[in-house]
C-alpha cells in the first residue's frame, strides 16, 4: 500500500483496552487448529485439497487473531478463550475465502449456491447429522458448532445460528453491490453493515466467552436490541477508517463506510474519515446513554432475579471490552492502516502538561470526543423561532391515485372522531382538548387514506382513516398529558393498559378511560375479527410497537437529547406507525404469502426504503411546527442540523438527498431485486401477483404521504398561529405550556424582511433565519 489515503481521526475510547493472560496459549491452539482445518499451511503453500485458498504462515501470524481475542475477551476462562478465537479464525478465513472465490469472480449464482449450503452445518436440533464437510469453512463450522452446542442453552444457539446466517448468507448483498459497482445510500449501509460485518455475531461470542447468557425474556427488547446495534455500528464503523485503504486500493471494496459517506456527501476521503468517526462516537454515546437509563429500568420492569441481572451487567461489560480491545488490536494488525494513530492530541485547553501529567492528558484526549457530542445533544432551545423552512423539489416519480369513496370516508371520519371523544377535554391538557373538530376537519385524515388505498373500499376505506386518526391523535395526545410533568410513569402505564384493549382471542375489553383506549378498541373490533390468530398477534405487536416508540420520544425529551442519528431514523419508523399500516396489507395474504418470505431482505429493505421516505417527507413538512412551535427534539432536519453543526438549509437538502436515496433503492429493488426472489425461492404465480401488488401499494403509500402533507393545513404557518392563538401550545418548551407562549410572543416579527429584527438566543442551536 502506498501513502495512507487520511490521517485517521481523534478516537473516543471511553474504555481501557485489557488483554487475557491466556494470549500465549489461544496463539498455539489457534494456529495448531486452523493447520487441521486446513486454513493455514506452512511454506507459502497456496493451495490445499481440491486448490482451496488458504493462508500461508507469515500472513497468519502477522494477522494475531489470538491478540484481538485476548484484547476483546481479557476475562475469558482459557478453554473459553480458545473456543472464541477459533470463532475468528473461521470467520476472518471465511471473509478472505469469499473474496477469492467469489467477489473477485463475480459469481453471485456459485456464491448464493454456497452459502445457503453452509447453513446446514448449524443445526438447531443437535440429534441432527450434518452434511459432510467438504472444504476448510465447512471442516471449521462443523467442528465449531459441535463444540459451541455442548455449552449454550438452546435459545441462544437459535439467536447464534440466526447471528451466523446473516453473516455468510447476506454476503450477497456486498457481492451485487461490488459487481454493480453500486455504492450503498448511508442508511441501507448501517443496517446491512450489521449483518455481514458480523458484529452481532461477536455480541452472541461475548455471552459465550463471559459465560453469562442474557435472559431469554429480554434479548429481545429494545435496549437489549439497541445495545447490540450501538455495538455493531461502533465496531464496523471503526473498521472501516481501518480498513479504507486496503479495501478501496486493493480489493475493490465498495462496501466500506468511509466511501459511502465520501460518495453521498461529495467530500474527500479526509472530510469522509471525520464524519464517519464522528457517527463512531456518536453510536458508542448511544450504548453508554441505554445502558445506563434503559438497562436498569429493563432489569426492574421483568424482575430479573439477581443472577439475571448481573448476566446483562456481564453482558454489557463485555461489549464494552470489545470495543476498547478491538480498537487496540487494530492499532497493531498488520491487516490494517495505523499509521500516525492518535487518540488526540494535547492543546492549550485540553489541561495540565508538564511532568506527571500524561496521565491526565490521555484522559482527555481519549474522551474529548464523547463528552463534544454529548453537550452538543443537549445544546439546543427550545422553541427558538425558525420560521417557515422552504422545501426543494422532491423526488417522486410515481402519480397520485384517489379513491371514488373520498367525500364518504370524509364525513364518517368526523363522526367517528366524535364518537371515540377526540374533540372532548382531557384531563392534564391546560386549553382542555387536544383536538377541537375545526382542527380534524382540516387534517382530512379521509384524503390522506383515499391516496394510500386508493382501491379499498367503503368500509376499508374508513377503516384506514381511523387508524390513521388515532395513531395521529396518539402521539398528540401522550406529549400534551405526559410531557409538560415529565410523566414517565404516568405515560408507561398508559401504554401498558392498551394491550388490553387487543385481546387476541377479539373478546371483552376493560372499560376505556380516553379517546386512545375507546378508539382503539373500536379498531381493534373492526381490523382482527377476520384475522387468523397468528395474524392478530403480528399485528399487535406492530401496534405496540408504534405506542412504546411515544415513550421513547417522551424519555429523549426528559433529557433534553437530541437523537443519536441512527436510533433516530430507526425508531422513526415506529413513531410514524408505518409498520403498523402495512402490516394490514401483509397479514391479508399470509394464506398466499408466508410470512418468512416478509421476512426476507429484499422485502424488507423495499419496505423499509419506503417508510424512510414517508418519515422524512412528515420531517420536513412539520420542521417549524415541531421545532418552533412545539419545541420538539424529533426530527430529522434537525438531528442532521445537530449531528453536523451545521445550518437548517444544509440540514434540510441532506434530508432531501436521503429522500431520494432511499426512493432510489426502493426503485431499483422493484425493477432488479423483487424479479429475482421470485425466481430464487421458485414462488408460485399467485404469491409473485401478491407481492407485485404489495410493491405497487407501496408506491401510492409514499405518493399519498407526500401530496398529503403538501394539502394538509396540519403544517401550514397560517394553521399553526392561529391554533396557537386559541391557547393551544405545546409542553415540551422550557417551563411548560405557559412559558412556551410567552416566548413565542416575546420573540418579536416573522416573515420576510423581519430578520434583523431578531437576535438569536444565547446558546441557541438554530440560526437567525434568512432568505434562502
Amino acid at each position: 500500500m502506498g501513502n495512507q489515503p487520511f490521517a485517521l481521526p481523534e478516537f473516543y475510547l471511553p474504555w481501557p483496552a485489557r488483554l487475557n493472560p491466556h494470549l500465549d496459549a489461544a496463539r498455539k491452539h489457534s494456529k495448531t487448529w486452523a493447520r487441521e482445518m486446513e486454513m493455514v499451511e506452512p511454506e507459502g503453500a497456496t493451495t490445499a485439497r481440491g486448490g482451496t485458498f488458504i493462508w500461508d504462515e507469515a500472513t497468519f501470524d502477522s494477522a494475531d487473531y489470538p491478540l484481538l481475542c485476548a484484547y476483546t475477551h481479557p476475562d475469558a476462562a482459557a478453554e473459553d478463550l480458545n473456543l472464541v478465537t477459533d470463532w475468528y479464525v473461521w470467520v476472518f478465513y471465511f471473509d478472505d475465502h469469499f473474496l477469492e472465490h467469489y467477489k473477485r469472480t463475480g459469481d453471485l449464482a456459485g456464491a448464493r449456491e454456497y452459502l445457503t449450503g453452509l447453513a446446514a452445518f448449524m443445526p438447531a436440533q443437535p440429534s441432527r447429522t450434518p452434511p459432510v464437510a467438504m472444504n476448510p469453512v465447512e471442516w471449521g463450522l462443523a467442528d465449531l458448532w459441535a463444540r459451541t452446542a455442548s455449552i449454550m442453552s438452546a435459545d441462544w444457539l437459535r439467536r447464534f445460528s440466526e447471528s451466523t446466517r446473516n453473516l455468510l448468507e447476506d454476503c450477497l448483498w456486498e457481492l451485487a453491490n461490488i459487481t454493480e459497482d453500486r455504492v450503498p445510500n448511508p442508511i441501507d449501509y448501517i443496517e446491512m453493515r450489521r449483518k455481514v460485518g458480523g458484529a452481532p455475531w461477536s455480541a452472541d461470542l461475548v455471552e459465550l466467552a463471559s459465560r453469562a447468557e442474557i435472559p431469554e425474556v429480554v434479548a429481545g427488547t429494545r435496549p437489549m436490541r439497541v445495545l447490540k446495534d450501538t455495538f455493531a455500528d461502533g465496531v464496523h464503523l471503526r473498521n472501516d477508517l481501518f480498513s479504507y485503504q486496503r479495501e478501496t486500493e486493493e480489493e475493490g471494496e465498495v462496501n466500506n463506510g468511509v466511501l459511502v459517506v465520501e460518495t453521498f456527501f461529495g467530500c474527500t476521503p479526509q472530510q469522509a474519515a471525520e464524519l464517519t468517526n464522528d457517527l463512531l462516537t456518536s453510536r458508542l454515546e448511544q450504548f453508554e446513554n441505554t445502558a445506563l437509563t434503559e438497562v436498569p429500568p429493563l432489569c426492574e420492569e421483568h424482575g430479573l432475579a439477581p443472577d439475571a441481572r448481573a448476566s446483562v451487567l456481564t453482558y454489557v461489560k463485555g461489549l464494552q471490552d470489545w470495543q476498547s480491545g478491538g480498537h487496540e488490536w487494530h492499532m497493531q494488525s498488520s491487516r490494517y492502516m495505523n499509521e500516525g494513530a492518535v487518540t488526540g492530541s494535547a492543546g492549550v485547553l485540553d489541561g495540565p502538561t508538564g511532568m506527571g501529567t500524561s496521565a491526565s492528558r490521555l484522559a482527555s484526549s481519549r474522551l474529548g470526543p464523547g463528552l463534544r457530542r454529548r453537550s452538543q445533544q443537549r445544546s439546543h432551545t427550545p422553541c427558538t423561532p425558525v420560521g417557515h423552512l422552504p422545501l426543494p423539489e422532491l423526488y417522486m416519480p410515481y402519480p397520485v391515485r384517489m379513491s371514488p369513496h373520498l367525500d364518504a370516508a370524509r364525513s364518517y371520519a368526523v363522526g367517528w372522531a366524535r364518537r371515540m371523544g377526540m374533540f372532548d377535554s382531557v384531563p392534564g391538557v391546560e386549553r382542555g382538548g387536544v383536538w377541537d373538530e375545526r382542527r380534524f376537519i382540516g387534517f382530512d385524515f379521509a384524503h390522506c387514506a383515499a391516496m394510500i388505498h386508493a382501491d379499498a373500499s367503503p368500509e376499508a376505506l374508513n377503516l384506514s382513516s381511523d387508524w390513521l386518526a388515532w395513531g395521529t391523535y396518539g402521539d398528540d395526545y401522550f406529549p400534551l398529558v405526559f410531557g409538560v410533568s415529565r410523566n414517565l410513569v404516568g405515560a408507561r402505564m398508559c401504554n401498558e393498559r392498551l394491550s388490553a384493549f387487543m385481546p387476541l382471542d377479539v373478546g371483552s375489553v376493560p372499560e376505556p378511560t380516553n379517546p386512545i383506549e375507546r378508539g382503539l378498541a373500536d379498531l381493534w373490533r373492526r381490523t382482527a375479527g377476520p384475522m387468523t390468530r397468528s395474524a392478530r398477534q403480528q399485528f399487535r405487536t406492530a401496534v405496540e410497537d408504534m405506542t412504546s416508540s411515544w415513550l421513547w420520544e417522551l424519555a429523549n425529551q426528559t433529557q433534553h437529547r437530541i437523537p443519536d442519528p441512527v436510533d433516530y431514523i430507526e425508531m422513526r419508523r415506529k413513531t410514524f406507525g408505518s409498520d403498523m399500516t402495512m402490516s394490514l396489507s401483509r397479514l391479508a395474504h399470509l394464506d398466499v404469502v408466508p410470512a418468512e418470505i416478509y421476512r426476507t431482505r429484499v422485502i424488507r429493505e423495499m419496505e423499509a426504503a419506503a417508510q424512510d421516505y414517508a418519515c422524512f417527507t412528515n420531517d420536513l413538512f412539520s420542521y417549524q411546527k415541531e421545532i418552533e412551535f412545539e419545541g420538539e427534539l424529533h426530527n430529522l432536519v434537525l438531528v442532521v442540523e445537530n449531528f453536523l453543526d451545521t445550518d437548517r438549509w444544509t440540514a434540510r437538502d441532506i434530508v432531501a438527498d436521503l429522500m431520494s436515496a432511499r426512493m432510489r433503492q426502493f426503485e431499483h429493488i422493484v425493477a432488479h431485486e423483487l424479479p429475482v426472489l421470485f425466481d430464487e425461492l421458485s414462488l408460485e404465480s399467485s404469491a409473485r401477483q401478491v407481492l407485485t401488488r404489495h410493491a405497487e401499494e407501496l408506491k401510492d403509500w409514499m405518493s399519498g404521504i407526500l401530496e398529503w402533507h403538501r394539502r394538509c393545513v396540519r403544517y401550514t404557518e397560517a394553521e399553526l398561529r392561529r391554533t396557537q392563538a386559541d391557547g393551544a401550545v405545546h409542553p415540551f418548551a422550557s417551563g411548560g405550556a405557559r412559558e412556551s407562549a410567552v416566548r413565542h410572543r416575546l420573540s418579536g416579527p416573522t416573515g420576510i424582511g423581519t430578520a434583523a429584527a431578531r437576535i438569536t438566543p444565547a446558546g441557541a442551536g438554530a440560526a437567525i433565519p434568512r432568505d434562502h
